[in-house]
């Protein structure tokens, strides 16, 4: 089912196009200088018969930024408070972990906020298109605080003396059934008094409100200058790649992994952040 809120909308009462993060941040952002001007994504832009699997390649990693901020509402705000939590959470001689870092604007995030000295960033992706670019970026302008940059699967990761823990858009394309181990290792290895920080597309168990929120969602992409097409065709290159689930899903596993909460603290359509604390 589908339902289109917008069709019929005067243009004068359609959602305005995406602000610029970076005004709103007082011309501070989160994510690493890039090495040339921005790209646009237009990955999807010209029609193929059957589009493959989304991979994160270096055709992805090269408009990584545009495609981020224009297909995730409420990115830069989830990207911002990544860093005032971590601020807030990082203790002296912690770890702080990225996993599945992209081209660490959550790690950057953290790194020009955190204040305790001796705190490690370490941020985990399984891209080599990605952590060679970030490891560039960051050799440009090195943050305040250390990252130090693993090229792995974050299943392989020993999670250790960890204070801070970021999962931002990353669970999603983790196997589910690998999901309950992943979340169980990362409750084993934070120390009392950390934080998970869990972002997600998610997915509604009632039909209708399911329909009515991915259509908004498609909305918001369209007013950020995707075309019907490229909308269309990301959907179906993202299928069986990302595998959203539902709120009460993630919330039910983060406690039965031995979190004692699982609170939502943003959520925009269908994309919610999630902080669960470890007393």
């Amino acid at each position: 089912m589908s339902i289109d809120l917008f069709s019929a909308a005067p243009a004068d009462d359609r959602m305005p196009p995406l602000l610029n993060h970076r005004a709103l941040q007082s011309g501070m952002s989160d994510e690493p200088n890039t090495e040339q001007p921005q790209q646009k994504d237009t990955l999807y832009a010209s029609e193929y018969k059957t589009p493959g699997e989304f991979i994160f390649d270096q055709n992805v990693v090269d408009v990584f930024p545009d495609m981020i901020n224009r297909s995730v509402p409420g990115y830069a705000t989830i990207i911002h408070m990544i860093g005032q939590l971590a601020q807030r959470y990082a203790v002296k001689g912690a770890k702080c972990y990225d996993l599945g870092c992209s081209l660490g604007a959550a790690s950057l995030s953290m790194a020009k906020r955190i204040e305790t000295d001796d705190v490690a960033i370490i941020a985990v992706d399984s891209s080599k298109a990605m952590t060679e670019k970030l490891t560039r970026l960051l050799k440009k302008t090195p943050p305040p605080c250390p990252v130090q940059v693993i090229e792995d699967d974050i299943l392989n990761i020993p999670i250790e003396n960890a204070a801070v823990v970021v999962l931002n858009f990353t669970l999603q394309f983790v196997p589910v059934a690998e999901r309950d181990a992943l979340l169980k290792k990362i409750y084993a290895g934070m120390l009392p008094g950390g934080i998970l920080i869990l972002s997600e597309k998610i997915a509604f168990s009632e039909k209708d409100y399911d329909a009515l929120v991915t259509d908004m969602h498609h909305y918001f992409k369209l007013t950020n200058g995707y075309s019907e097409l490229e909308v269309a065709q990301k959907r179906t290159a993202l299928e069986n790649v990302l595998v959203p689930e539902t709120l009460n899903t993630h919330q039910t596993r983060i406690l039965n992994c031995g979190f004692n909460s699982a609170n939502i603290w943003f959520q925009c359509f269908n994309f919610a952040s999630i902080i669960a604390l470890k007393k």
